[in-house]
Parts: structure tokens; sequence; C-alpha cells
């Protein structure tokens, strides 16, 4: 079955150009030109990645993804026009996997897109409890102490390298290369971000116990 990707995007031009690449590429695209029914169309069609802007009418994408989130841990990229850092780090801390700044090469967000799938496809199946942790990389699911953690695939992917090799510390560019396979220049400020945000859910279970623990100049670690 053919992936499933949701463009939310006002912009006529660049949708239609979006979807004509997409489907080439055998992906099923679909479009909405505002933020009014997004919300109940994730939840009735189930993507499989979406593409949205934040500048949109009636709604904007933040608060769009802030309410996905609630609901689903769909791959989520946000497109924006704005370059700021702090604006590209306010849509990682409520959920955003990744970003796309406008104006952006069309043949790089396909190649974005398959790069993440294929990166789940080519994930085993499933770890063994580890440090109290079991993952299961198929359905993208995270038990710490049996409890199912609420994560996104950035935070997934973060949580999965940090177990690997328990006791290990990871530098932030390598934890940039789990999220990322190409070469853009990206702020370790994001890493940060995903781990932030990865910490606070597994606070609701662990309490004040650090499972994260910070390198200090280096990186993260997870000590068995």
């Amino acid at each position: 079955m053919n992936k499933k990707i949701l463009i939310v995007e006002d912009e006529a031009k660049l949708a239609a150009l979006l979807t004509d690449y997409l489907t080439h590429e055998g992906f099923e695209s679909h479009w909405l030109n505002d933020g009014l029914n997004v919300v109940e169309w994730v939840k009735q069609h189930a993507p499989d990645l979406i593409l949205m802007d934040i500048m949109l009418p009636h709604r904007d994408g933040i608060s769009l993804c802030k309410e996905i989130r609630e609901f689903s841990n769909v791959p989520l990229f946000l497109i924006t026009a704005r370059i700021g850092e702090t604006d590209r780090l306010k849509g990682l801390e409520i959920g955003a996997d990744d970003y796309i700044c406008k104006p952006y090469s069309v043949k790089e967000v396909v190649a974005r897109i398959k790069a993440i799938f294929r990166r789940l496809q080519n994930f085993s199946t499933q770890l063994p409890v580890v440090a109290g942790f079991s993952l299961d990389k198929e359905k993208l699911h995270a038990y710490y102490e049996g409890v199912l953690l609420d994560l996104t695939l950035s935070e997934f992917r973060i949580l999965a390298a940090l177990l690997d090799k328990c006791g290990k510390v990871y530098s932030r560019a390598t934890l940039l290369d789990v999220l990322h396979e190409d070469e853009r220049d990206i702020s370790d400020r994001t890493v940060d971000t995903h781990v932030k945000n990865l910490r606070h859910k597994l606070q609701k279970i662990a309490g004040e116990k650090e499972i994260i623990q910070s390198v200090y100049g280096v990186g993260y670690k997870i000590e068995t």
C-alpha cells in the first residue's frame, strides 16, 4: 500500500508541485488549503506523514501540530518562511519532527520523506528490555516500566540510539545523524529540544530519576 501524505498548504501552485513530485515517487497525496478541517481529516484518514505550513488561513500550523500530538505520533514536518532558530525550535518543542524553510527544493522535501520511511523500514522489529525500556520498532512503541510512552518519531529515534549501547555517550552530532541523513546545517539545540521533550515524558513515570544523563560538553547517555 502506498504511503499516504497529507499536504496542508494555502499556496495552490506549491501544493500542486509537491503533489506531482510525490505522486511520481509512488506516494498517495492529499491536499488541504487551510487549517480548518485538518484535525478531523487526520483522525479520519490516518496519514503516514504530514507536511504542514505554519501560516495558514483560519488556524496556524503550530496550534494544529500541538493538537495533533494529543492523539497521534504521525511524522510531521512544519513548513515555514521564518528562518529564525527560535521559531524553528518552537515547532520542535510542541512535537514537530522536522522543519522545512521556504523557499525550498521540492526534490529535497521528497528526499527527506523517503529517508524517513527508509529508516523506519530498516529498523529491526523489536529490542529486548533494556534499563526498564522495551521498544517495538515496527509499531514505534516505546515502554518504560511497562507504561507506553507517547513519543514523536524523532524522540523515538533518539531513545533507540541511546538504548542501543547503554552507558555510551552519544554526542549531539551523532544524534543529529540519527535524526537526519543529509548534511544540513542544523543547530545542536535541535537535539537538546527533543531530549528535553523526551525527559519531560519520562519524568511522568520515573519522577525525579534522571534517566537520560547529560555529559557536559559532549552529549547524552542512558546508564543501565
